[in-house]
Parts: C-alpha cells; sequence; structure tokens
C-alpha cells in the first residue's frame, strides 16, 4: 500500500478524542507507530525533530493509557528546541493522527479569589492511526479511541513471519561474525603473538644442571583420610551400581496412553500458528505453550479455535509467564465445569430427560404443574370480576382446565 504526502492526514474535528478514528496506545507502541508514519513520509513537515519531541511526550506518559500533560516551555527546554517549532511538531503529530486533544487548554484564570494564577493544562493522548493497522495488517476490535488490536490479517501474519526471520537471521550473522574475530585457544586468554619473550634464565643452558625444587605444601591441600583403615574398594561394591540413573519424565494422555512423537509434533504445529497471532504469548516457547495448551490440542482444537478463546479473554496486560497463565485459566475454567456437572447430578438434572416431552415420565409433575395453573387462572378470573372486567372470550379457561384434568390425559397413570 503506497500513500502519498497528505492523504492521511487529519484535520478539524478528528483531532479531538471524541471523533478520532486512531486508538489509543502505551507509549512503547506508539513511538513505534510514529517512526513508521514519519519513515513513510506522510507529511512533508515530519522529520528527526518530531522524533525528538515525540520521545519527550513519551517519557512523561502514562504507562498504560498514553495521557501526557503538553509543558510547552518544559518540552522546548529539555530537547533543546524554541517553543515555536515545539508548537509546529506538536500540530504535526496531530496531523497524522498521532496525538488527540483530551483536555483544550486555556488562559483564563480558573482559580478562586484570594489565589495566585491558575490556567488549564493541555493535555493530549496518545493514538495510532488507522492507516498504520491497515498496512501492519492488524484486525482491530471496537472503534475510534477505544479500539483495540484482536489479531492479524493473512498478510499481517506474513509480514511479522518475515520481520521475525530477518531479525534471527541479522542475530545469526552477528553472532557468526563475532566467532571469527575472537581469537583461538582457551577463552578469554590473551592471543599468542609470533614475538619470541626475552627470558634470560629459562633460555639460559647451564640452568639445566641445578636441582630441582624443593617438595612442599605449596597449596596446604589436607591430608586424605581413610575411613576403616581399607585403602582398597571390594568387589562387590565395586561392581554394584552406585549411581542413580537419570529419569526421563514421560508425558501420558487423559486416556492414560503414553503421550507419542506425532501428537508434540502436532502440537507443536498449531502453537507455532496460535503464537504470532496472540501477542502477549510470545514471551513463552513453543514448548512451553504445547505443554500449557494440550487440553485443547487433545480435544481436537485447531489453531483458529485457540486463537479464539485466546483472544476472548480480552487481556489489556502482558502476563510475566504466559504458559502458567494459560494453564491457570483453562484449570479455572475446568473446576466451574465439573462445579456446574456436580450441581446437574445433586439436582437429578437430565438433559435428555429434560428436552423430552413435558408428561414423558413424570405424569405427577404434570398433574401439579397443570393444578398450580387452574388455581392461577381461577384467581386471575375472580379478580377481573371483581374488577368489572370481562374475559376476551366466553369460555371459562378454568373450567377448560379442570375439564382437562378431569380426562385421561391428565389423569395420572
Amino acid at each position: 500500500m503506497r500513500l502519498e504526502v497528505g492523504q492521511a492526514r487529519v484535520l478539524g474535528r478528528e483531532q479531538d478524542v471524541v471523533w478520532t478514528r486512531s486508538r489509543r496506545a502505551e507509549p512503547r507502541a506508539w513511538l513505534v507507530g510514529l517512526e513508521w508514519l514519519v519513515a513513510a513520509g506522510l507529511h512533508e513537515e515530519a522529520g528527526p525533530t518530531t522524533i525528538e519531541i515525540a520521545k519527550d511526550l513519551a517519557a512523561r506518559m502514562d504507562f498504560r493509557r498514553g495521557i501526557v500533560v503538553y509543558d510547552l516551555e518544559g518540552t522546548a527546554r529539555r530537547t533543546g528546541t524554541s517553543p515555536a517549532t515545539v508548537k509546529r511538531h506538536i500540530r504535526v503529530m496531530r496531523e497524522l493522527g498521532a496525538l488527540v486533544w483530551l483536555i483544550h487548554g486555556s488562559k483564563r484564570n480558573i482559580a478562586a479569589p484570594g489565589e495566585p494564577y491558575m490556567a488549564t493544562a493541555t493535555i493530549y493522548g496518545a493514538v495510532i492511526p488507522p492507516v498504520f493497522d491497515e498496512a501492519m495488517g492488524h484486525r482491530l476490535t471496537g472503534t475510534g479511541y477505544e479500539a483495540r488490536v484482536c489479531g492479524v490479517t493473512e498478510a499481517g501474519r506474513e509480514r511479522a513471519v518475515a520481520q521475525a526471520s530477518a531479525r534471527s537471521e541479522a542475530r545469526d550473522q552477528g553472532r557468526r561474525r563475532t566467532e571469527r574475530q575472537r581469537p583461538s585457544g582457551r577463552r578469554g586468554a590473551p592471543a599468542r603473538t609470533g614475538r619470541p619473550v626475552d627470558n634470560v634464565v629459562v633460555d639460559n643452558p647451564r640452568s639445566q644442571a641445578r636441582e630441582p625444587h624443593s617438595l612442599g605444601r605449596y597449596h596446604r591441600a589436607p591430608a586424605v583420610q581413610v575411613d576403616g583403615g581399607c585403602k582398597d574398594t571390594s568387589r562387590e561394591r565395586a561392581i554394584c551400581p552406585t549411581a542413580p540413573r537419570p529419569s526421563f519424565k514421560i508425558s501420558y494422555n487423559p486416556d492414560g496412553s503414553r503421550r507419542t512423537a506425532s501428537q508434540t509434533r502436532r502440537g507443536i504445529g498449531i502453537i507455532q500458528q496460535v503464537r504470532p497471532r496472540v501477542t502477549w504469548t510470545q514471551r513463552a516457547s513453543s514448548r512451553e505453550l504445547e505443554v500449557a495448551l494440550r487440553p485443547r490440542t487433545n480435544a481436537g482444537w485447531d489453531s483458529q479455535m485457540i486463537i479464539e478463546e485466546l483472544h476472548s479473554w480480552h487481556l489489556t496486560w502482558q502476563p510475566v509467564n504466559p504458559a502458567a497463565y494459560i494453564r491457570f485459566r483453562l484449570a479455572q475454567q475446568a473446576t466451574a465445569e465439573h462445579q456446574v456437572a456436580a450441581y446437574e447430578v445433586a439436582e437429578g438434572w437430565d438433559e435428555q430427560e429434560a428436552s423430552g416431552p413435558l408428561a414423558a415420565s413424570r405424569p405427577e409433575l404434570v398433574r401439579s404443574v397443570m393444578h398450580g395453573l387452574a388455581e392461577g387462572i381461577a384467581a386471575h378470573s375472580a379478580r377481573q370480576a371483581q374488577l368489572g372486567l370481562d374475559d376476551l372470550t366466553d369460555d371459562s379457561a378454568a373450567a377448560t382446565m379442570a375439564a382437562f384434568l378431569n380426562s385421561g390425559t391428565g389423569a395420572p397413570a
């Protein structure tokens, strides 16, 4: 998607939080989006100074909501620019759709009588415009300032995979370059040179006739103590395996069978499709996520079903341990389902019986319900008669119900 300069310009009332089409963002994501907007050349006045002023705003923003006080004079002093320059680049950010007015400042004195002069401060909100989300392939839920990223399109997924591959390749190249530049030999040892060492004492051939160093405990090593007065190991003890064998963890399926390698590979394949599309899971490895999501993959869920469930949790924060959080939520759901099932069993609820006809297996219940209806209708008719209101029909509903109860249909078997 190629955009011309000024094509995505935001003007007029769309720079206000009530009418904006941009979504709210935290400082780090906001800076990434703003750098992209400047690099894309969507505004002819945007440049490096815009980024510097944006960094000053981001450093003072509320971390979660992206709210910041304007502070014109302080921003100019910290960035080494003039107030006019700060005003110009703040206007550029508003026209890019990256800043919205939350409160319009005013120089009108709002202080109470007797207090010093006090004006109203201008407060901005950090936002990301729709043009950035379209370019990145983001799928949004909601509109305007309260919109949120809920996933990515197919093009966005391919872009994210390509960027991750490029970063991985760059790290590998840097690692290989470092290994080529590292000197051979023991790590951390100084590199050897071809220059001979001037050591007259060692190179003197007459030193070969001298006596060696005297024996002594230079390292003050303690003497070895032998318990029991026996220095040899018995044959029985020598052939006995003293060290325990390493134990390997074996995974099992819910039915008790051992989990095979093909099942694990299938789970890893599903997780590799889930992980790029659910951002808060990317702190965990694919293996950790595969173990945490086994209740879903064992049940036959595919990647799209798992992605929709994780997005339905509506997380607005980043778990430190995503795998542990997923295990906790799934265990919570399983506990709730178990409690509902136990309650239904205790109440005698039968889904198959409840879905059948009312008088299928409980005729005494039907008769009791019909008696209650007959009494209620009779009471209602009496009340209507007291108020002087007539029924809409000439038939007596109570008499019809009594006739039904006295017939064979409503009688107990």
